[in-house]
This record gives C-alpha cells, sequence and structure tokens, in this order.
C-alpha cells in the first residue's frame, strides 16, 4: 500500500460519504450561525457578533475574537490564521505554560484535517481529552488562510479543562510546520509557540451616551524607537494648556500606531502631584537612569488600557475631575512594550484619548487605594508558592471618613509586582463578608487595566476592605519585602467610585513593635551567628533569617494576629484624625464560600473523538 502523502492537500475533494456529511454539517453550521447572532444581539455591537479582538502572535499571522453568553455562560471564538502551514494549537493554562495546558488542536495527517479538545502534560506532550468541550462550528477558507467557529463553556467540570472565570486568561498558541500522524505524536517542545494576556469574561455593561459637548485630548508619545528587547517601560511627560479649565472626563480608548497592535501591551495616563510647579518633560525608558526623581510623583491615575480592552466609560452620573486650579498640569504617559521577537527599528506612536466636557455630572469620581502600605515590614520568604499577604480599611476608617450615604464602587484595577499571583478585594460587614468586588485568580504584573465591575458594590459607613494578594517566590533566595522597587512586592487594588471623597488611602501593615517581637524570636531560636539585630533596617532583618519552617510559619502566624497600624489617609497625605497604630484585626465571623462551577447539562453534541475537518471542498 502507497504510504499517504505527507503534504497538506488543500485542493483535493472528499470522498462521496464525507461529501454528504460535510453538506449536512454545513446546513447545521448555517442554521446554528443564525441562532447565534440572534443570541447574542443582546449583548454585542449590531455591527459584529464578535466585538473583541486581540492579536495572540507578534507577527499577526493568529488573531482571536470572541463573544460571551452569560446566559448559555459560554464563550463563542473564532480563531483567524493566515498562512497556515499543518496546523495549529490554542489554549489555555495557569501562566501561560504549554505544559498542562487546555487545548485545542487543527492537525493533519497528511491526507485529512482533525479538530479536537485535547490536554498536555507536565512534558508537553498532547493528548485527546476523553471529554470533547470545544465544539467546532465552523471551518472556513479565508482569503489570508483560515478561520475557525467554535465555543465552549465557561466550566466543564473537566479535570484536565480550565477553569473560565472573572479575570486574567492567560492563552497559548502553536503552530504545526509539518503533518503529524496522531495527536498523540504532537509535543509542545518542538513547535513555535507563544502566550498572551487577556481579560476573555468582559462585563455587560450598559454603554452611557457621551454628552453632545464633548471634547478630545491625545496623549501619547511622539514616534517613540521601539527598544530591540522582550519588556520596555516608555515614559513620556506632556502637559495641560495653561488655564486649563476644570473638566470631567467621561471616556477614554487606546489609540494604537497600525501594525504595533501586537507589541503595546498595555498603557496608563497619570496626574503629577499638585504641589510642585513644574516636572521635567523626558521621554524615555522608565527604568532609565537619565529618568528624573520628581516623575516618582505622577502616580494618579487617570487612565488605563490593556490589550483586547475596548473604551472605558464613567457611570451617567460621574466624571473623573481633571484640570482646574489646585490640579497639576502635568500629565505622564507609561507604554508597556511587549517585544518578545526583540523587533528592532520599529516606531510608535500610541497612547490614550480622552474624551472630556465641561458639563459636571453630578459627582466627581474618585480613586482609592486599598491593601498593603508600601513597607518592608510585609515581606514574603523565599521559596513559597502561596503566601498570602492582606491588607485592611477597616471599620474605624470608613465610618469617620465616608459618607452617611456611602460611596459606590463601579471599577477597578489590581496591582502587585512581579511575584503576585492573586489577588481579591472582598466587602465585609458587621462581621461577615458580603460580596467580591473584585478578583483574579491568575493575575499577571505584565497585564493591568481597570476593569469595569459587572456589578457596582456600595460601600457604607462601617464596613470593611480586605484586600489578598498570593505571591510565589519559588526562584528567589532571599525575602521579599515591601516596596516601591519592581523586585519588591505591593499588594493594592485602585478602586474607582463616587462620590469622591477625602479618603484617598485606606490601607494597612503589620505593627513595626510586634514585628521585632518576631526578629527577637528568630535570634533566640537559632544559632548564634544569626543575628537579626534591631540596629539593622528591616529589609538587612529579613535577609537574616533563615528560612526554615519554624520561621515560615511564624510569620505567616504573625500577619494573621498582629495589631496593625491604619493608613486612613486624605489626598494631603494627612491621616483623618485618631488614633491608627495598634489597631486590632477586624474580626470576620463569616467568609464567603467559593462559588461552585456549574457542569453543562447536556453533552449530546460533543463528539467521543476528533471531528474530520473539510474546508470548501479541500482539506486543511
Amino acid at each position: 500500500m502507497q504510504a499517504p502523502s505527507r503534504r497538506c492537500r488543500w485542493a483535493s475533494l472528499p470522498s462521496p460519504n464525507v461529501r454528504e456529511a460535510a453538506s449536512m454539517y454545513g446546513t447545521a453550521v448555517a442554521v446554528f450561525l443564525v441562532i447565534l447572532v440572534a443570541a447574542l444581539q443582546g449583548s454585542a455591537p449590531p455591527e459584529s457578533p464578535f466585538p473583541y479582538r486581540i492579536p495572540l502572535d507578534p507577527e499577526g499571522a493568529l488573531e482571536l475574537l470572541w463573544n460571551i453568553s452569560y446566559v448559555q455562560e459560554v464563550v463563542h471564538f473564532q480563531l483567524l490564521v493566515r498562512g497556515l502551514r499543518a496546523g495549529v494549537l490554542f489554549g489555555m493554562s495557569d501562566r501561560g505554560e504549554l505544559e498542562n495546558a487546555d487545548l485545542v488542536v487543527l492537525w493533519t495527517d497528511g491526507d485529512s484535517a482533525y479538530f479536537a479538545d485535547a490536554w498536555s502534560d507536565q512534558r508537553g506532550q498532547i493528548h485527546l481529552d476523553p471529554q470533547q468541550d470545544y465544539q467546532l462550528l465552523q471551518a472556513q477558507r479565508t482569503p489570508e488562510g483560515l478561520s475557525l467557529l467554535f465555543k465552549r463553556p465557561f466550566s466543564t467540570c473537566d479535570p484536565k479543562d480550565y477553569l473560565i472565570e472573572d479575570g486574567t486568561v492567560h492563552l497559548v498558541y502553536g503552530f504545526l510546520e509539518e503533518p503529524f500522524q496522531s495527536l498523540e505524536a504532537i509535543n509542545t517542545s518542538g513547535l513555535h509557540t507563544g502566550l498572551q494576556r487577556v481579560q476573555l469574561l468582559k462585563p455587560d455593561v450598559p454603554i452611557p451616551a457621551v454628552p453632545s459637548d464633548t471634547q478630545t485630548m491625545e496623549i501619547h508619545a511622539p514616534d517613540v524607537l521601539i527598544p530591540g528587547q522582550e519588556t520596555t517601560y516608555w515614559c513620556y511627560i506632556t502637559e495641560l494648556p495653561a488655564g486649563f479649565p476644570r473638566r470631567h472626563i467621561v471616556m477614554y480608548e487606546p489609540i494604537i500606531t497600525k501594525g504595533n497592535e501586537a507589541l503595546v501591551h498595555h498603557m496608563e495616563v497619570f496626574q503629577c502631584a499638585a504641589e510642585f510647579e513644574s516636572f521635567p518633560h523626558f521621554s524615555g525608558p522608565c527604568d532609565s537612569k537619565m529618568k528624573p526623581e520628581r516623575l516618582n510623583y505622577c502616580r494618579h491615575v487617570l487612565a488605563a488600557w490593556a490589550l483586547g480592552a475596548k473604551a472605558f466609560y464613567y457611570p451617567e452620573e460621574a466624571g473623573l475631575a481633571f484640570g482646574g486650579s489646585g490640579s497639576s498640569r502635568y500629565l505622564r504617559l507609561e507604554v508597556h512594550y511587549h517585544n518578545p521577537l526583540k523587533t528592532e527599528g520599529r516606531r510608535d506612536s500610541s497612547g490614550i484619548r480622552l474624551y472630556y466636557t465641561a458639563t459636571l455630572r453630578r459627582y466627581d469620581a474618585g480613586i482609592m487605594e486599598l491593601g498593603l502600605v508600601y513597607t518592608p515590614v510585609m515581606a514574603i520568604p523565599p521559596g513559597e508558592t502561596a503566601f498570602v499577604l492582606t491588607g485592611y480599611c477597616t471599620d474605624k476608617c470608613t465610618q469617620l471618613a465616608l459618607p452617611p450615604s456611602g460611596i459606590h464602587i463601579f471599577a477597578s484595577q489590581l496591582h502587585t509586582h512581579l511575584t503576585g499571583r492573586k489577588v481579591v478585594t472582598v466587602l465585609a460587614r458587621d462581621g461577615r463578608e458580603r460580596e467580591i468586588v473584585n478578583r483574579d485568580n491568575h493575575y499577571s504584573a505584565h497585564f493591568q487595566e481597570i476593569r469595569m465591575l459587572k456589578r457596582v458594590v456600595s460601600v457604607h459607613p462601617g464596613d470593611v476592605l480586605i484586600t489578598s494578594c498570593t505571591y510565589n517566590t519559588e526562584d528567589r533566595k532571599l525575602a521579599t519585602v515591601g516596596g516601591f522597587g519592581i523586585l519588591e512586592e505591593m499588594c493594592v487594588n485602585y478602586v474607582h467610585y463616587y462620590p469622591q471623597t477625602q479618603l484617598e488611602l485606606c490601607k494597612s501593615a503589620v505593627d513595626g513593635g510586634f514585628l521585632q517581637k518576631y526578629f527577637h524570636l528568630v535570634n533566640r531560636f537559632n544559632s548564634e551567628d544569626v543575628c537579626t539585630c534591631p540596629q539593622a533596617s528591616v529589609p538587612q532583618q529579613f535577609a537574616s533569617v533563615p528560612w526554615n519552617s519554624f520561621n515560615r510559619d511564624m510569620l505567616g502566624a504573625l500577619y494573621g494576629f498582629a495589631p496593625i497600624s491604619m493608613h486612613c489617609n486624605k489626598s494631603s497625605a494627612v491621616r483623618f484624625q485618631g488614633e491608627w497604630n495598634l489597631q486590632p484585626l477586624p474580626e470576620i465571623i463569616s467568609k464567603l464560600e467559593e462559588p461552585t462551577p456549574q457542569c453543562p447539562t447536556s453533552r449530546s453534541l460533543s463528539p467521543a473523538g476528533p471531528t474530520v475537518v473539510s474546508i470548501g471542498g479541500g482539506k486543511v
């Protein structure tokens, strides 16, 4: 018997039985697409059933479009593949690794093409998933290559599948350059692969109308030569016109230089501190030794965008004030370039377009910092896989600083540095956790954006806001202390709310005196050549700790019971009047239960194995 061709036979015709099956399949797909469009009309703009799209690879060979049905708890995907050779894989994993990933694979054996739900093991070997939860809806040729339309439930209750939930999703992909006789013959280690981060489950929030007198302002760094390195944070200082009056920002959107869509990863616009009359103009890498020190005082967030995000709208009743007396004219734009191929010679003028109005809205929107104070007293031991630090906004602070009617949180931006893995803020009332403000179980410091909440969270005087961050320091030899440096850590939730109050920072840290008791205990229970001496700085003391299981457990216990120092601060950085040191931890008598994933009720449409793919009379 002659061996099958090792080449993808794009122009060959299927046999009669396959042609008949393809005809029936095509009819079913056409019917489904009509139903799909009708079902999504309530959540998608009328011009497209797929309102969200991102490039996956830096060269633009792979693009993802998607939409969400919260009623069905299903995500519909469209994968556009340009210049397809022998196949493609796409999927999700915990941190963007190709091992232990949940995958969908299109491949050819040189004769026929197949589509299947698969998974990879810890060695990157791919296996067919016996529970096929990715359902192929359409495979169609395009002038550039191939379009795949498929869907998958949020939760499948399959242990090999990724649970699609709120927060960051790490998408993985790979290109097959040659045919494989079986799915099991594929190993991800030999493929051209990559990852992209995105928020898949976009909130289904109505878009408010923009006022008729809306004007725009573009904040962008002119003609940046993107460095030929994987990661660059570019800082640029600009200023508002002299005498610029007070205005309300009502929305903003990204401006991406054409051709750089896969390189511009996220952007933020900060307003500088009003106490300085001027700031030096600067355009260069944020970590440059030439960056003026004063730029560190430009930290008040006006806008933040990340890859995959659309325009950000403020609620109709609120706007973010900028300009006018008492406000700095200086703004800092920060652009994160993700350039994994280290492409050189590419120029960029991306930025953010602000939409603002002179018709001030009923409420000023405010931004409040929750979580931990930037201090080295909060530290993570080295070699930890999931060490948790927690910061509090206590009932005493909210009782004193919030208006009787409370505030309403409508958006949130979570923030840690490089070792952060999970972040969550919970609202508690009367000692009971009531609701999640924001949660990201797959958080990445490389993907930060202001996210609209699915539901506005109301915070009343006397409520407690608890922000917890989970860290992984497996690759570190010394303790990671809190601080501003990128190798130090933070645990922050910047919540966007209205009406604006004087409370700008509501954060905590362990009491310094109790931390010294911990260091004294370390000295007593370890050899004499260990010295966590009081005269040394806190980072030096942590650097001297021998990290055995006792010292690790004791530090975790200290953070779980010791009194805290509260920062209940006004925008002037002055604390509200009162005693804020040696405060007891808020008592929580009832915690929220982890949500139980809902399993799909029917699997009747899922095939038992790979689906044979026929595309317009030819095979992939």
